[in-house]
């Protein structure tokens, strides 16, 4: 009996997900640099990191570290593709985002859903909160070169 409940929650959860809806075609419109109001930089989000080095190549320990981190955390929601699974595809979000949003983002979830307009819109789409993976300065570093190294990749 506990199988067909576990069946059924994980059915219904992907089918909430799913790319059938017509909303989740619609393109995340970028919002303003800064909603004057709040003081909020929607370019660089809501967190410690202000402004992110990138090395014009890539670091290949950096990125094999960011692939790891990928593997134990990461994979079982997001697809290194443009196809949403749980939770947004990967590919194209360096292009998408600054390096001190994706940095901000992965560590400090939470606070960036509550402010954040892409996020928000995101969450929308997917309708499930990505849970906060409690990562370190330098785990978020690695994602990120992983992240880039995808995006060059495809």
């Amino acid at each position: 009996m506990k199988r067909y409940l576990v069946a059924i929650l994980i059915l219904a959860f992907a089918y909430s997900c799913s790319n059938n809806s017509s909303s989740s075609n619609a393109a995340v419109s970028a919002p303003a640099a800064s909603d004057n109001a709040s003081g909020y930089d929607s370019l660089r989000g809501s967190g410690k990191f202000t402004h992110v080095d990138l090395a014009a190549t890539l670091d290949p320990k950096m990125v094999d570290a960011g692939k790891s981190i990928y593997d134990l955390k990461c994979s079982a929601c997001h697809k290194l593709t443009s196809e949403k699974l749980v939770g947004p595809g990967w590919l194209g979000v360096t292009g998408r985002h600054k390096p001190e949003w994706i940095m901000n983002f992965v560590t400090n979830t939470d606070e960036m859903i509550d402010k954040d307009p892409k996020a928000q819109a995101m969450l929308q789409i997917c309708m499930v909160r990505m849970p906060n993976q409690h990562l370190s300065d330098d785990d978020a570093r690695h994602i990120l070169e992983f992240m880039r190294n995808n995006d060059q990749g495809k």
